[in-house]
């Protein structure tokens, strides 16, 4: 586990401030705070603890009232903190919250922001020269106010190591659920996901939701044939066979995925192949040919090259880190 002890759980502090929202502390308490009896696991992989700058703290709009837990010195114990959004971007953090931000980070702890937790990150000096996301309707005023942060506009989510930020509420799911994989691999994370009933991954940026969140006719569902593709990724699908599955026109299915996933078919189709390929280096597979030819990348180079691009690790890197063998190199 990263940062903290593989002997405890790690542990996940979350600040509620003032105006925060409640739907993303739920998203910390739902992704880090619940039992997973599922994995099979002798104890839990995270804890969480709520804490607040004052004895009683009204969240966004008064809808919850906040009291009866730790107060600001909960996050000295954090190895991740996690510090949600609140709509009043303008109006400045009270100063204990920044310094719980910064004494947090100086002494080595991951943060995470969800949407406009960004802000506070932000106010607390802690972005300057790195890259950040945001929500994407408070991207401009963010800009205004933080001209020396590297806004990344279509992203959900930016890792940039000790700093992860995510873009929006629901962008949230996607970082914790981005979380879980590092620190735990591809498979635990699935598990985590389909408790949740989430994507695992989600492919395409915030720009698919910008302006536009919602189209006014709707496409039927992919789902159907996502799920038969899927079941057919060591097979050599082509997008052409994928639009006469669908009975469609190639264009028409460019227009549809464009539309529901905000990507294309063919990069649909490789991101399935490629995590197919993590799930078989994780389990074992120790053949670089196997994984390439059963995830139906083909050749061992073109799961290398793949591979590197999406997790930014080669495959025997991927398998020490993740891979339930350790340290052992794949083989071609």
């Amino acid at each position: 586990m990263p940062q903290g002890s593989s002997h405890r759980p790690h542990r996940v502090a979350v600040i509620v401030d003032e105006g925060t929202n409640p739907f993303e502390v739920g998203v910390a308490t739902e992704l880090f705070g619940l039992p997973r009896p599922e994995l099979g696991l002798p104890g839990p992989l995270y804890e969480v603890t709520l804490c607040t700058p004052a004895p009683e703290i009204r969240m966004n709009h008064g809808f919850f009232t906040l009291t009866g837990v730790p107060g600001l010195d909960a996050v000295d114990r954090a190895d991740t903190l996690v510090v949600p959004g609140r709509p009043d971007n303008v109006v400045p953090r009270a100063p204990d919250v920044l310094d719980a931000i910064r004494q947090t980070h100086a002494r080595g702890a991951r943060i995470l922001s969800f949407c406009t937790g960004t802000f506070a990150l932000a106010e607390a000096g802690l972005l300057d020269g790195r890259r950040a996301a945001t929500h994407w309707r408070w991207a401009d005023s963010f800009r205004l106010l933080h001209p020396k942060v590297l806004l990344e506009p279509d992203v959900l989510f930016v890792d940039e190591g000790d700093i992860l930020t995510a873009a929006g509420s629901a962008a949230a799911l996607d970082l914790g659920l981005y979380i879980w994989r590092r620190d735990h691999g591809v498979e635990i994370a699935n598990h985590v996901s389909r408790r949740l009933v989430f994507a695992a991954h989600r492919d395409g940026g915030q720009r698919q939701f910008v302006e536009r969140p919602v189209p006014k006719v709707r496409d039927e569902s992919l789902g159907p044939l996502l799920a038969w593709a899927q079941e057919r990724l060591g097979e050599p699908l082509t997008v052409a066979e994928l639009a006469a599955r669908a009975r469609v026109s190639p264009a028409t299915l460019h227009r549809r995925f464009r539309a529901q996933l905000g990507t294309t078919p063919l990069a649909w189709l490789t991101g399935e192949r490629v995590a197919l390929a993590c799930r078989l280096i994780e389990r074992g597979e120790e053949r670089l040919d196997v994984v390439a030819a059963r995830s139906g990348l083909g050749t061992a180079a073109n799961l290398r090259a793949r591979l590197r691009r999406a997790t930014g690790l080669s495959p025997s890197a991927y398998r020490r880190r993740f891979g339930a063998g350790g340290g052992e190199a794949l083989v071609s």
